[in-house]
């Protein structure tokens, strides 16, 4: 068995409110969620209006789909026009760890 986990730091655009900050952050968790099925959530920077940490999970019995599953996450967060992706920290853990 093998854990992934991803942890994005996002720098959001012309953020002026928490209410805002949601109405992006929200719409990237839950394209994570379907499009992959991993476990995603906002983790950090929940106080801070053009701040976002999101921490995303992954369990997979083949480290090359895990590999190729993150990736392709990560790819997805980098591609998205309202964030620029400050810096992705990766993760693999076997349980062997």
């Amino acid at each position: 068995m093998y854990v992934g986990t991803l942890s994005f730091d996002l720098l959001l655009g012309d953020v002026h409110s928490l209410k805002e900050k949601r109405s992006l952050v929200r719409p990237i968790v839950a394209e994570l969620q379907r499009k992959y099925a991993v476990s995603v959530a906002e983790t950090g920077n929940q106080d801070l209006h053009r701040r976002a940490e999101i921490g995303l999970a992954m369990v997979s019995g083949d480290t090359a789909h895990l590999t190729d599953v993150l990736d392709r996450c990560e790819r997805l967060v980098a591609g998205r026009p309202e964030v620029e992706l400050l810096s992705v920290r990766r993760r693999l853990h076997n349980d062997e760890d």
